[in-house]
């Protein structure tokens, strides 16, 4: 993600001018979730400066520190002291379109406990690849879950949005670390769990997720959910631009100017920036010390959707 990653933690980059975050927790509140604890590692300071203790969003947020980057596993092992009852888990990078996530409630509370994946359709194999795979029985529960599988063979997504009853820190306990990345994943403990007999299904919960892994994935992330709430572009109010200047299908910070009347068309513009070239700009994010070309970086099945 650099050269955002030098300013922003994953977390706190701006979708339509709200953090990456915010909209996680807005998902948690409609599911009656009010007490949140935030596992916080780079630049963590940063996002407690933002959150606070989450009283403006209507939650209560504690912070809990990962010293060391080993895993997600490892990471929400830290979580232990701090954790009394089942909790709903989201990874902070992941922007997330949710369908009925109030299903893996009633999936949870129905097989009494264990763990409920959220999961969605995929006809995409190189998108499982990069998240996980699982297999299913007749019974529609897991039997096996492979994280960045190489061979898929069905087109069952893992997302990184899980519903764990209080076992799993048992099985963070006896996880090993993989071969492939020397870190403890978050998959293998889910298997312990399987291998100790507890009932994990899935749940076809999410219409989509991004996982903003790069410059394109935070232009796609953001063109999309313009697109959802205010069918084409979002300014903010405080934008400044001179007679002449055009803004298609784009999301414009706060406190952003214009200098010259370009066109800015696909793009984003970061908060603060001031823009004072000739010529204008077109799949590109935006901001006062950089410029990012996106074009090349978008899917065919991105790009078509805004040809």
């Amino acid at each position: 993600m650099a050269p955002f990653s030098e300013s922003h933690p994953k977390p706190l980059l701006p979708i339509c001018n709200r953090p990456l975050i915010e909209y996680q927790i807005s998902i948690m509140r409609s599911l009656g979730i009010t007490d949140i604890a935030v596992l916080v590692g780079h630049k963590g300071f940063e996002i407690s400066k933002v959150l606070g203790d989450g009283s403006a969003l209507g939650v209560r947020i504690r912070y809990v520190e990962q010293t060391q980057p080993l895993g997600i596993a490892h990471g929400v092992g830290r979580l232990e002291p701090v954790i009394d009852r089942p909790f709903l888990l989201f990874l902070g990078d992941i922007f997330f379109l949710p369908g009925d996530i109030g299903e893996m409630l009633r999936i949870f509370e129905e097989q009494g406990g264990g763990a409920v994946l959220a999961t969605k359709e995929e006809h995409d194999k190189d998108a499982i690849r990069k998240n996980y795979a699982l297999r299913v029985n007749e019974e529609g529960y897991v039997t096996r879950v492979i994280e960045k599988p190489r061979h898929v063979t069905n087109t069952l997504k893992g997302v990184g949005l899980y519903l764990f009853d209080l076992s799993v820190f048992d099985a963070i306990r006896r996880t090993p670390r993989t071969a492939a990345r020397d870190e403890y994943e978050i998959t293998e403990s889910i298997q312990v769990l399987i291998q100790d007999g507890a009932p994990v299904r899935p749940s076809n919960s999410i219409v989509d997720d991004i996982n903003l892994t790069t410059s394109s994935d935070l232009l796609f992330c953001n063109l999309m959910q313009a697109r959802r709430e205010n069918g084409g572009s979002v300014i903010a109010a405080d934008f400044e631009a001179p007679e002449g200047a055009e803004v298609l299908d784009s999301v414009i910070g706060p406190n952003v100017r214009l200098a010259k009347p370009i066109r800015i068309s696909q793009s984003v513009v970061l908060e603060g920036t001031v823009i004072d070239s000739a010529t204008g700009f077109h799949r590109f994010v935006l901001a006062q010390q950089f410029r990012v070309d996106c074009s090349h970086g978008l899917s065919e099945a991105q790009l078509s959707q805004w040809q």
